[in-house]
């Protein structure tokens, strides 16, 4: 439900309730209004009472100059566009030979990678392509055998 009130004797503001959304909207009249205010030198705090809106909301809208959504960010580089993949695939596919326990986690990568070539990336970025390098190079396991026998035989385990 709409609910209006006068900001002076020219401009009345209506303000709807956003279901599911805590508080009330702010139209961009209003937003107009609290940097016209703030622009008069008035303070936060008065420019709250007289339009009836919380201080915060006037800090907000008083300090932003643009409105506009930000682009996302760009991507950072891979350890394949800082030239470190040949090294890293160099250690992960001697690690194969190796006992499970005794192979590349992705933080020693890391660590190695650091301490060794004075790599600058973040342990996440390492981390994603170990995953990615380690899910491409998986062994096809045996997995299991189905036993089947002809009707009338049995299997017997003495535990032996």
């Amino acid at each position: 439900m709409p609910s209006g009130f006068l900001i002076d004797s020219r401009v009345l503001i209506t303000v709807f309730e956003v279901p599911g959304r805590k508080g009330l909207t702010t139209s961009m009249l209003m937003q107009q209004r609290i940097r016209q205010l703030e622009g008069q030198g008035m303070s936060h705090a008065r420019i709250a009472r007289e339009l009836h809106v919380s201080r915060t909301t006037v800090v907000k809208y008083a300090s932003r100059e643009d409105f506009s959504p930000r682009p996302a960010g760009r991507a950072g580089r891979t350890l394949i566009d800082s030239g470190y993949a040949e090294i890293v695939e160099g250690w992960l596919t001697a690690d194969l030979r190796l006992p499970r326990k005794q192979r590349h986690t992705a933080m020693r990568v890391w660590q190695r990678l650091r301490d060794e070539h004075g790599f600058e990336g973040s342990y996440p970025s390492v981390q994603r392509w170990v995953k990615r390098w380690r899910e491409r190079h998986r062994a096809e396991s045996e997995g299991y055998a189905r036993l089947a026998w002809a009707p009338g035989t049995a299997q017997v385990d003495f535990g032996q």
